[in-house]
């Protein structure tokens, strides 16, 4: 089976976020008063195949784990559904 995942990976509590704080800062200049405690993080998209959504779901903590973030200093959420069959 192929699922469609999407990986939003931000950074943990405590932990500085210099391109929030830089965003947040620009942010009256440019007229949007009262935005604060602005995070930055990143999205991935992807497809991976598995037998069933369980071993997907395995299979993409594993790649979070070692290779889609640091989880000294990053946390991660996934979004795994079955992806679409195409109609012929």
């Amino acid at each position: 089976m192929t699922f469609e995942v999407l990986v939003n990976v931000s950074l943990r509590p405590g932990i500085a976020d210099p391109q929030g704080a830089t965003i947040e800062r620009a942010l009256p200049a440019l007229g949007f008063a009262g935005v604060a405690d602005v995070r930055v993080g990143k999205s991935i998209a992807f497809t991976v195949e598995a037998d069933d959504e369980g071993a997907a779901l395995a299979t993409v903590q594993d790649l979070c784990h070692r290779f889609l973030t640091n989880p000294v200093i990053e946390d991660s959420t996934v979004s795994i559904t079955p992806a679409a069959t195409p109609v012929s």
